[in-house]
């Protein structure tokens, strides 16, 4: 199997987006959104697609930077600003971050990471209250799936339209999109700390994870058929225990149950009870 297979009709994908987002915000009654715009193409992707579905005047981008992020990531967010016209304030979390890293060793990377994109996630609730915007998120499939995410952090939203595209789709949605260049063509990094790469982290590229995830998932193909088509076996062990080991992150908080009407098991649908007015 190649990249190719994974392609999409963008322009379907555009639409449909389009009008989840339109939908999904006014079943809360909501009129504008705001997310986090971190310089990377899953929040470019985001913010491009809230404009189009709402208009710039109900879109609002923060920029909530460290003061170790760097530069090219407060610089790819502001060309996303310029580029659609929004509403956009610059909110850097050092101070609040700092608090908290006074009691954590410099060298416990994973500890510092996640107090960092929860207290990106404070801010953009914060906003959400003061502003009554809903929180719209940016992880896509690929994170998700790999637990690639901090819980009620980065991986934190009320909805998120991107979350069904892996990696690879939605670069060729933001190519469709005309996201700029710079913005697709930079190595992805949630910018936790100085130097930090996605793929160098994970150990590999999201074009093989994607093909891989691709195969185990829509494919539904068996361990066997997926090495016959050249995987090796290691990467699928430790792809497959990853997706396996992290499902408890894609999850509401599992309620024991007592009665007959439980929620988050009984009652699934219960956004779509509101009238829309």
């Amino acid at each position: 199997m190649k990249v190719h297979d994974l392609h999409l009709d963008y322009p379907m994908v555009e639409d449909i987006l389009k009008a989840f987002i339109f939908n999904e915000i006014r079943k809360f009654k909501f009129r504008s959104v705001v997310l986090g715009l971190s310089g990377g193409i899953d929040s470019a992707v985001v913010c491009e697609l809230a404009v189009r579905a709402l208009g710039r005047e109900n879109v609002l981008g923060l920029m909530m930077p460290y003061a170790s992020s760097s530069p090219e990531s407060l610089g790819h967010a502001e060309l996303m600003i310029r580029k659609l016209g929004i509403k956009a304030e610059e909110m850097p979390i050092t101070p609040v971050v700092d608090a908290f890293f006074s009691s954590v060793p410099e060298g416990q990377l994973l500890r510092r990471g996640n107090i960092m994109a929860r207290t990106r996630m404070i801010f953009l609730y914060d906003v959400s209250a003061r502003d009554g915007r809903l929180v719209t998120g940016t992880s896509n499939k690929t994170e998700l799936l790999l637990g690639y995410g901090t819980m009620f952090g980065d991986m934190a939203s009320a909805i998120n339209p991107v979350g069904d595209l892996y990696k690879t789709q939605l670069r060729g949605l933001a190519r469709h999109l005309q996201i700029p260049e710079p913005l697709i063509l930079k190595a992805p990094s949630a910018d936790l700390w100085e130097g930090q790469s996605d793929e160098e982290e994970l150990g590999f590229s999201y074009e093989s994870v994607d093909l891989l995830l691709y195969m185990m998932l829509e494919k539904r193909m068996d361990k066997t058929a997926i090495l016959g088509e050249g995987v090796p076996e290691p990467f699928y062990d430790r792809v497959r225990t990853m997706v396996v080991r992290n499902q408890y992150k894609r999850m509401m908080p599992v309620i024991a149950k007592i009665s007959a009407r439980t929620p988050g098991i009984d009652f699934r649908y219960a956004r779509d009870w509101q009238e829309v007015k």
